[in-house]
């Protein structure tokens, strides 16, 4: 039996039509569960009886149940989810000038081995399905009574380690039949997984491209982030120009700050000649301690020092504030804590 919250518009009119339905079901079925949020299909009673029959004995509705919820005092929200299978997944939902934002996992655990983060501790359990992302914001938005405006997939997992499946969920979320998410609110992260970057580009979606860079070297980028090694700096690079010139769309490179590693004046200026002439701007970060690690974040005048710099060369720069330390908010801290408790 499928979840319903797997299902795109057209693969959900595809099934229907094969059995004999009309195409403008699917629609029907869609509006009942994201805009009506109701899960009886014996409710849907603007469709058939037949249908709502084939429906319950074809499709469910699985939700995932929220474990732990973690307040921070800056409103910060953390939660631990269970998947069916008992795995523990975590979500963050971050409160922003421009709307609600959810940080969307992708799968159980990581085996990218980021030296700095704090996923990279466990390896790669299983890629997880579209319906279990999809079901993510369904219970934040329940729990909080609200409406998610924006995703961003940079929660535990690489996204381009599970291409199929979150292209799919972002196609659910993005349709107007669904949860209607708009593409240009939406980001998607990856450590630099280059065949994923020259896919996502042949798509030439209107979602957003984040990498995580972190650092502007191939040595010490190797040493943060083991995935440079296959994929150095020069090949990288290679596949943002490539990405840029068939979407015109602008790249986020991620740079967290990390002390004594990263955060230099000449850190900073391999990192402009590195980006200059290229579409994109970057995101510097401060670094959520992780208490199993031994890095630590700069400090605040070194990061506006690091700030200063890239601005003053002509590469366009925010600086994120610190969101949810006192809660464990970096990636995997909530899920390790959960799973060491239980040894």
């Amino acid at each position: 039996m499928k979840n319903l919250y797997g299902e795109t518009v057209s693969s959900l009119r595809a099934d229907l039509v094969e059995k004999g339905f009309k195409p403008f079901n699917a629609k029907q079925v869609f509006t009942w569960l994201y805009k009506k949020k109701v899960y009886d299909f014996d409710l849907y009673t603007d469709t058939s009886k037949a249908l709502r029959e084939y429906l319950a004995d074809h499709y469910m509705i699985r939700h995932l149940p929220i474990t732990e919820r973690h307040v921070s005092k800056d409103g910060t929200k953390k939660y631990l989810l269970s998947l069916p299978d008992g795995h523990l997944i975590e979500t963050v939902l971050m409160e922003q000038p421009y709307g609600k934002t959810l940080c969307v996992t992708s799968q159980v655990g990581c085996n990218l081995g980021c030296a700095f983060c704090a996923s990279g501790l466990y390896d790669k359990v299983r890629d997880l399905t579209a319906d279990e992302m999809v079901a993510q914001i369904v219970a934040v938005e329940a729990r909080e009574d609200i409406r998610v405006s924006h995703v961003v997939v940079m929660g535990t997992g690489e996204p381009f380690d599970n291409f199929d499946n979150v292209m799919r969920f972002i196609d659910i979320i993005n349709s107007p039949y669904g949860m209607e998410i708009g593409a240009r609110k939406i980001t998607v992260s990856t450590a630099g997984l280059v065949p994923g970057i020259l896919a996502f580009a042949d798509l030439e979606k209107q979602v957003n491209l984040a990498v995580s860079l972190h650092a502007a070297d191939d040595k010490t980028r190797s040493a943060l982030m083991p995935i440079n090694r296959k994929y150095p700096l020069k090949t990288l690079m290679e596949s943002i120009r490539t990405y840029t010139e068939k979407t015109n769309r602008r790249v986020t490179f991620e740079y967290l700050l990390i002390a004594g590693v990263n955060d230099s004046f000449e850190d900073a200026d391999r990192l402009v000649a590195l980006l200059r002439d290229t579409l994109c701007y970057v995101n510097l970060i401060p670094f959520n301690p992780v208490s199993e690690l031994d890095y630590r974040g700069s400090d605040d005048e070194r990061h506006a020092r690091f700030y200063d710099r890239l601005i003053s060369q002509g590469i366009r720069a925010t600086s994120r504030r610190e969101l949810g330390a006192d809660i464990d908010a970096a990636c995997g801290q909530l899920r390790i804590k959960e799973e060491r408790g239980k040894l």
